[in-house]
């Protein structure tokens, strides 16, 4: 695993390894699984970093699954803007359907506080939320989130799907930026 990285002017380090991962998103298909057995699941993952997650997540999940993406958008280059962005909308209608909302990390929560709502209105049977990553230290604990990978401290991390400027996505373990 390689320790140091440099994306655009940030240095980051080695932060959360490939095994590490694996075994996460495990453990989050398991619960995922037993908790919604024999039912039919609406995925909605939030674009974009939430794809590496979201694709090693379905192939562990033996369930009846509908997929929907949303592109919200609320950071630019390390901080959230405050406001949010929906660049691609949901299709799908979710009246009596059991979500899934699936994230790659939640720090304050500010994004899915405008978007959870939203979903309510349309009065799914349940709705939930699933983050690779949780930095419980700045969560506004606004919703729930019920099923979490790993809490996090409150650093930037990119790779497995979350970027710099746009860079880092495609990188297989995560960083966080270098103190």
């Amino acid at each position: 695993m390689s320790k140091r990285l440099q994306l655009g002017d940030l240095s980051f380090e080695s932060y959360i390894g490939k095994k590490e991962i694996r075994k996460t998103v495990k453990q989050l298909a398991k619960a995922i699984n037993k908790d919604y057995s024999g039912k039919e699941v609406i995925l909605v993952g939030v674009l974009d970093g939430v794809v590496l997650f979201l694709a090693d997540l379905l192939k562990k999940l033996d369930l009846e699954i509908k997929l929907e993406l949303v592109r919200l958008k609320s950071y630019h280059g390390t901080n959230s803007t405050g406001t949010i962005e929906e660049v691609v909308g949901l299709k799908a209608d979710l009246k009596g359907r059991h979500v899934l909302v699936v994230e790659d990390i939640i720090d304050t929560g500010q994004t899915l506080s405008v978007f959870l709502p939203k979903l309510e209105n349309q009065r799914p049977a349940s709705l939930e939320v699933a983050s690779l990553l949780l930095k419980e230290e700045v969560f506004d604990k606004k919703f729930p989130v019920k099923y979490v990978g790993k809490k996090i401290e409150n650093k930037f991390v990119v790779g497995y799907g979350m970027d710099y400027q746009g860079l880092g996505r495609q990188l297989r373990q995560i960083y966080a930026v270098s103190d």
